[in-house]
């Protein structure tokens, strides 16, 4: 029995969760802290409560990563429904507005419009969403029945590409899609959107996380799987701070230059990014920022 706490409070690692619908991401954490007896746990990257996938989680050192996990990009897998919009811009909304799909869509229009929407664009959040005016959250307000002027941001859609012939049901069209895109990107919104460039009411009917921070739905475990294994004193979900790193690019650090990032001290490195992972024997040492021609430790793991 002790050999198992001692395990819990030295946890540090990343966990592949599987989010269920129903539960925010803060529900994840807030369980997750119980069952593995720890309070230093994070996420990294927010679900709506309805989606389902993978969820990022920090736990003990890990949780220092949590910033780049969410810079990574993200694998969407979902369903657009053209023919009515809600006030929340997904199935769980109010009808707000209604445009029968009265003949068969030209599928190569679809696409083309779907194209269109790929590379850097700019979103303005639902007004059922957790971005903040004035201290304040969007959804606050909309609960309220007040709206506001919400702050275009700017996003990058990866990739975008429908993943089915589309099906008609009634005066509705409906197809699926994947999509893969920068964080801070509102997958509701891009369905909306995609609906206008046709000429349609729309909402995203159905939407499921595959991939996020290099971790991929088929091997995600549910909270129930990890309480299981935690009881059994098996910790082997327990994926090392190393997949955190997420898109920055890694070097391997000499002795020498591992000794300096110990210190904090600044290193020189034949390096254009903004930022790197400092790997030192296969263990990520430190994240390392530029300055100038030099870089400075930002985080040193160990």
């Amino acid at each position: 029995m002790m050999r198992k706490e001692n395990r819990k409070q030295d946890m540090d690692g990343i966990i592949n969760i599987k989010k269920e619908a129903g539960m925010t991401s803060h529900d994840v954490v807030f369980k997750l802290r119980k069952i593995l007896g720890t309070k230093k746990i994070g996420h990294g990257g927010t679900l709506d409560p309805d989606v389902v996938g993978v969820l990022p989680i920090a736990v003990g050192k890990a949780t220092r990563m949590v910033e780049f996990m969410q810079d990574e990009g993200k694998v969407y897998e979902g369903e657009i429904t053209l023919g009515y919009s809600t006030t929340t811009e997904d199935a769980s909304g109010e009808v707000v507005a209604e445009t029968p799909v009265l003949s068969p869509l030209d599928e190569k229009l679809v696409d083309e419009a779907i194209a269109s929407l790929t590379g850097p664009i700019t979103q303005i959040p639902p007004m059922y969403s957790a971005v903040k005016v004035n201290g304040r959250k969007l959804y606050e307000y909309a609960r309220a029945g007040q709206e506001v002027e919400r702050p275009e941001r700017q996003v990058i859609i990866y990739s975008f590409e429908r993943t089915s012939p589309i099906s008609y049901d009634g005066h509705l069209a409906r197809f699926t899609f994947r999509v893969k895109c920068s964080k801070g990107t509102y997958i509701r919104t891009l369905s909306v959107d995609l609906g206008e460039k046709l000429g349609y009411a729309a909402h995203m009917s159905h939407l499921t996380r595959t991939s996020a921070a290099g971790l991929n739905l088929e091997d995600a475990l549910t909270l129930e799987e990890v309480a299981e294994k935690v009881q059994a004193g098996d910790f082997v979900f327990l994926h090392p701070l190393e997949i955190g790193t997420g898109d920055l690019v890694k070097v391997n650090l000499t002795p020498e230059q591992a000794e300096e990032v110990r210190f904090g001290r600044f290193i020189e490195l034949e390096q254009t990014e903004k930022e790197l992972a400092g790997f030192e024997d296969d263990k990520l040492l430190a994240i390392l920022e530029k300055r100038e021609h030099l870089y400075k430790p930002r985080k040193v793991f160990y």
